[in-house]
């Protein structure tokens, strides 16, 4: 059994376009490329890239992610709380109860773990 996989680069990997679900844009016109580049054995985790445009969508999670931005700058405001910026370099999770707005202010690249369940 593998127990260690070095995630490869998007190349050649046709991305998913569609808006992730629980995302509804809320002012501009973002879209968003979502490769995912591999799936835990016991299907409880997700590793990939995703990239997105400017604009801003009201997110709401049901899953615990971890980010590490590789380019790009978005503000990330709970609903009813304070705005966290974020930008290439920066490392960040999202619980999984999250509900706010996304806006993206730069083109946004990232790597994602996400919990599946």
């Amino acid at each position: 059994m593998q127990t260690v996989t070095r995630l490869g680069d998007t190349a050649g990997i046709e991305p998913d376009t569609n808006d992730l679900e629980g995302w509804v844009v809320v002012d501009g016109n973002p879209s968003m490329k979502t490769w995912a580049l591999h799936t835990s054995s016991d299907g409880t985790m997700a590793s990939g890239v995703w990239e997105c445009t400017p604009g801003t969508y009201h997110a709401t999670y049901s899953a615990y992610e971890f980010v590490h931005m590789i380019e790009g700058r978005i503000v990330i405001t709970p609903d009813g709380g304070t705005p966290v910026t974020v930008q290439a370099g920066d490392a960040f999770v999202v619980e999984h109860d999250f509900k706010g707005t996304w806006k993206i202010e730069e083109k946004v690249r990232k790597h994602f773990d996400f919990r599946l369940k």
